[in-house]
C-alpha cells in the first residue's frame, strides 16, 4: 500500500509539472541558475545576471540517470577476511530536480532522489529558496545592493568548500570528471541560510548559518535542541582572457555544541565503490565503502582551499582541507587533513572529450589514537555523446596505510576500472 501510495504520489506531481510547464509553450531558461548538463560544468555557485526573462510562474522538470559496470579487486592482511567482489553492474541511481520561477529574483530548487545506493524508494535530497531580487516587497526594493546580492534559505546543501560543485550526487554525475568523489567526502545538507555577495570585478564572499543537523528533530538532548554550524567563504574568480580563466577560495565551516554532526558522513546516496573494503561476516552492505570517515560529531572545524586554473583546454582543480574535531564521548581534539590535485584536458569538438588524473591523500588520528592514511590515485577519459549524455571511465588504486594489525583496512588496497554513463537534463 505505501509503495502504490508513493507511486501515485509521483506521477501525481510530475503530471502537475507538466501541466504547469504546457503553459508555457516557449521552453526556456531559469534565470541565474546552473545547467544541468554540458553547459553546467565548471560552474560553481549560481551565476549572478540582473537580467530577468520572467514572465509568470514556471516550472521546469529535469533528472539525471547513472550507471556504472565495476570490474575491482580488493585486498587487506586476511587476519579479518575482506568480502569478496567481482565485475558487474552496480544499481542504477535516477534523481527527479524541480526548479520553480515563483516571481522576478525569486526562484525554489527541490532535488528529490529516486533511487539511490542506500535508499532503493524515493525520498527528498533537499531543496532552497533563492532571492536574487526584492521586487516582492515593492519593485525595484534595494535594488542596487540586490545587483550583488543573493539569499538562500532551506534545507540544502551548504556551501562548504568548491569540491561538492564537481562532485557526483547520486545520478548528477555529469560534473565530475571521474567516477568517484574524494576519501573524504564533505558533502551536508542542513537547514539555514545563505547570503552571497559578490562585487561584479571577481571577488566574492558568503555566510551562512544553519542548525547542525542532518536529521532534524525537536528531541532535547543534554538541555538542548542542538546547536548551530557558521559557514563562510571568500574567493576571486576571473575570466582573465578568452583562454586563461583563474579562481581561488577559502571556506570555513565551524560548529560549536552540535549534537551529531554529519559533514564527512551525510551522503545517503553512498559511494560509487559498491561492496568494497568489506567485512566478509557483515549482513548489510557499507554503502559509504571506499571514503574515509574522521567520526567527528562535534565541535568541528573545517577548513578548505581550492584553487582552479583553466587554461584553453587545461584545467587544473587543487583541494587543501585541515579539518579537526572529536566525536561525541572524547574529550580531546583529533586532526584529519585532506589534500588532493586534479589535471584535466578537454580537446575536441566543444571539448566533448577529456582525459584526467587525480592524486588525492588523508591523513589522520583516529578515536583510538592510531595514525593513518589513505592514499588514492585515478586516471580517466570521458566522451560527451551529447551536451545531455556522458560515457566515463577510471582506472583507480587506493591504499589504507598504517592501520593496526587485525583491523579490516590493515594493509587494505584495492584497484580495478570502473565505467559509467550518466544522463542529465
Amino acid at each position: 500500500m505505501k509503495s502504490i501510495l508513493k507511486l501515485t504520489s509521483l506521477v501525481f506531481v510530475l503530471t502537475i509539472g507538466l501541466n504547469l510547464s504546457a503553459q508555457n509553450t516557449n521552453k526556456r531558461d531559469l534565470d541565474n541558475y546552473r545547467q544541468p548538463d554540458k553547459r553546467g560544468i565548471n560552474v560553481f555557485e549560481s551565476p549572478k545576471d540582473s537580467v530577468t526573462t520572467f514572465e509568470d510562474v514556471y516550472v521546469r522538470i529535469g533528472g539525471s540517470f547513472a550507471l556504472q559496470y565495476q570490474a575491482l579487486d580488493n585486498e587487506n592482511s586476511g587476519v579479518t577476511p575482506l568480502a569478496e567482489v567481482g565485475s558487474n553492474f552496480n544499481l542504477a541511481t535516477a534523481n527527479l530536480d524541480l526548479d520553480v520561477a515563483l516571481y522576478d529574483g525569486v526562484s525554489m530548487h527541490l532535488r528529490t532522489y529516486l533511487s539511490s545506493r542506500h535508499h532503493h524508494e524515493p525520498y527528498v535530497k533537499g531543496g532552497y529558496f533563492q532571492i536574487d531580487k526584492l521586487d516582492f516587497i515593492s519593485e525595484g526594493f534595494m535594488e542596487d545592493f540586490m545587483k550583488h546580492t543573493t539569499i538562500k534559505i532551506g534545507h540544502m546543501e551548504n556551501n562548504y568548500g568548491d569540491a561538492h560543485f564537481r562532485r557526483s550526487d547520486n545520478a548528477q554525475a555529469l560534473y565530475n570528471p571521474f567516477v568517484g568523489n574524494l576519501i573524504m567526502d564533505s558533502f551536508t545538507t542542513e537547514v539555514g541560510a545563505e547570503v552571497y555577495y559578490n562585487t561584479g570585478n571577481g571577488f566574492f564572499g558568503m555566510i551562512g548559518f544553519t542548525n547542525g543537523k542532518l536529521n532534524q528533530s525537536t528531541t532535547i538532548s543534554d538541555g538542548s535542541t542542538g546547536g548551530a554550524a557558521f559557514l563562510a567563504k571568500l574567493g576571486y574568480d576571473k575570466q582573465i582572457n578568452d583562454d586563461f580563466r583563474f579562481r581561488l577560495t577559502g571556506s570555513l565551516y565551524n560548529t560549536g555544541y552540535a549534537p551529531n554532526v554529519y559533514l564527512y558522513s551525510a551522503d545517503r546516496a553512498g559511494s560509487r565503490y559498491y561492496s568494497i573494503m568489506q567485512d566478509a561476516s557483515a549482513t548489510s552492505d557499507n554503502f559509504r565503502s571506499g571514503r574515509f570517515d574522521p567520526s567527528f560529531k562535534n565541535k568541528i572545524t573545517a577548513i578548505m582551499i581550492n584553487p582552479f586554473v583553466k587554461y584553453g583546454g587545461l584545467e587544473v582543480f587543487g583541494t587543501i582541507e585541515l579539518t579537526s574535531g572529536r566525536a561525541l564521548a572524547e574529550t580531546d581534539r583529533r586532526d584529519a587533513n585532506q589534500y588532493a590535485g586534479e589535471v584535466l584536458y578537454r580537446f575536441g569538438e566543444s571539448e566533448n572529450l577529456f582525459l584526467g588524473a587525480r592524486y588525492n591523500t588523508v591523513s589522520a588520528e583516529l578515536a583510538s589514537g592510531d595514525d593513518v592514511g589513505v592514499d588514492r590515485f585515478q586516471l580517466g577519459a570521458g566522451w560527451f555523446l551529447t551536451k545531455n549524455v556522458l560515457l566515463k571511465a577510471e582506472y583507480v588504486t587506493q591504499k589504507y596505510n598504517d592501520y593496526p594489525t587485525g583491523n579490516l583496512l590493515d594493509e587494505g588496497k584495492f584497484d580495478g576500472l570502473i565505467a559509467e554513463a550518466v544522463i542529465s537534463f
